[in-house]
């Protein structure tokens, strides 16, 4: 039986709410609409202080009621274009706003913000929400968990890999056994940039990397990061790859003009993916998220792996932009109907689990 879930998802890349409508039965999930909802720069700057600052806990209740807002505002605008009421809707799979995820510390956690109760409330919509905690309590990465949803809809392309690059950047290998992680740093060092430089949120089409030249030292001692060189099962976010880890690596090397850095920072996006692919028998590459509509990127990845076809997840007819929000409709629905989703071997946790908490509207 098909029924219609939503998909809620802010990602690492901190630009808004990605919103997917989707229809969902045993065997599909079928995108029929999309919004997207920016973040005002004021509202992103108060969530990147809190994850780069000390914080309160006033400041975290306040931003967790704040993204619930949102996210509900977001739901509603989707509803009214597509005429659609509550009772349409069987669920909502709301990912949150990661805040901070540390899966290896002495207390594991992983922390998304954006209160589902009120979702519920706003919407009047069931949220299926709180995926990562049972992950984690397992014993896994809490993360990535693209590659089940990659496995549920490409599994039948032979020698297949899927890259999302958002803020971060994760890898799933599709055979001869699944397997995911995130291969590090997608576009959120070269975001931080040119905010900083150009004051513009992101670098369209690649255009200014393009112009730059690869500082091919600095090049070299970020890929020799600690984190580069771990085992998977692994997963990162803006608690590693920030400003810090930048000017750790650039400063002992002097000035490096600022188109230069532009440069090196897309280079190394693409040779930590690349670097990861190319430990596989990889004959296509599909790449979804922000990063597959930067022009410059897709066509260093292309000129890097000279031997694998590179291209996006439309070409089969998938969004490329509303990907990762289609992975929270579908796990909603995972989660009514109590399925397991087969991640341990991705996430290192003890087995695959049912994933994600039921908050109702009454």
């Amino acid at each position: 039986m098909k029924e219609r879930y939503i998909g809620i998802m802010s990602g690492t890349s901190l630009d808004g709410v990605d919103v997917a409508l989707c229809q969902i039965s045993e065997d599909a999930c079928v995108l029929e609409a999309s919004f997207f909802m920016p973040f005002s720069k004021d509202f992103k700057d108060e969530i990147l202080l809190m994850i780069a600052e000390t914080t309160t806990l006033q400041q975290v209740g306040q931003i967790d009621h704040k993204l619930a807002l949102f996210f509900s505002e977001a739901v509603s605008c989707l509803l009214k274009n597509e005429h659609l009421s509550p009772e349409d809707i069987r669920a909502i799979g709301s990912h949150g706003q990661t805040l901070w995820h540390e899966p290896n510390g002495d207390y594991p956690f992983s922390m998304q913000l954006g209160d589902p109760s009120l979702i519920a409330v706003k919407t009047g919509i069931d949220v299926v929400a709180d995926f990562r905690a049972k992950d984690v309590a397992m014993g896994g990465q809490g993360a990535p968990f693209a590659p089940a949803f990659h496995q549920f809809l490409f599994s039948n392309i032979k020698k297949c890999a899927v890259v999302n690059i958002g803020g971060m950047a994760n890898i799933t290998v599709l055979e001869p056994e699944l397997i995911g992680y995130d291969t590090g740093c997608g576009n959120v060092l070269m975001d931080m940039w040119i905010q900083e430089k150009k004051q513009r949120s992101y670098d369209r089409d690649g255009a200014w990397a393009k112009s730059g030249s690869v500082n091919r030292q600095l090049l070299d001692t970020m890929l020799k990061d600690d984190y580069f060189n771990l085992n998977y099962p692994k997963s990162t976010g803006r608690e590693y790859f920030n400003k810090k880890f930048l000017i750790k690596y650039l400063e002992p090397l002097g000035k490096i003009i600022d188109v230069d850095v532009q440069a090196t920072l897309l280079a190394l996006t693409v040779h930590s993916i690349c670097n990861e692919i190319k430990k596989f028998d990889i004959k296509e590459l599909l790449v979804c998220g922000g990063g597959a509509r930067n022009l410059f990127l897709m066509y260093s990845l292309q000129e890097a792996l000279p031997t694998v076809r590179v291209t996006t997840t439309d070409a089969y007819a998938v969004s490329s932009d509303n990907m990762e929000a289609m992975i929270f409709a579908w796990f909603a629905q995972m989660r009514l109907t109590e399925k397991p989703i087969a991640l341990a071997r991705v996430t290192g946790a003890k087995k695959s689990t049912i994933l994600g908490g039921v908050f109702a509207t009454n």
